[in-house]
């Protein structure tokens, strides 16, 4: 199992917790849970993220109007499993496709 954490909206930290037997006829990588989205570009890293939800969960915050610029759909705990799976499913038959072979040159 493989924990993956966001350090930066475009880096993240993996936490490999064990290792398991693979399964059969299973590609991998494969999402198995997901939880939160992903910080917007631009927030101001972990920082900047921690702010806009405290933000995001406080109508009365004194940088209310600073933080409006990530709309109003914006929602930490909100997203699309189903897309995210179908996503590192789609990497993991990329991945799994062999090369084509080379063609032995006469000598």
């Amino acid at each position: 199992m493989v924990r993956s954490t966001p350090a930066r909206p475009d880096e993240y930290t993996i936490e490999i917790e064990r290792l398991t037997d693979p399964e059969p006829n299973v590609a991998y990588p494969r999402l198995i849970e997901a939880a939160g989205r992903c910080p917007p570009e631009d927030v101001g890293g972990p920082p900047g993220y921690a702010e806009l939800i405290e933000d995001l969960d406080d109508p009365d915050h004194e940088r209310r109007d600073e933080m409006s610029w990530v709309g109003e759909d914006f929602h930490p705990n909100l997203l699309d499993a189903d897309m995210l799976k179908a996503d590192v499913a789609a990497l993991a038959k990329r991945w799994s496709k062999k090369p084509a072979s080379k063609k032995a040159r006469p000598a």
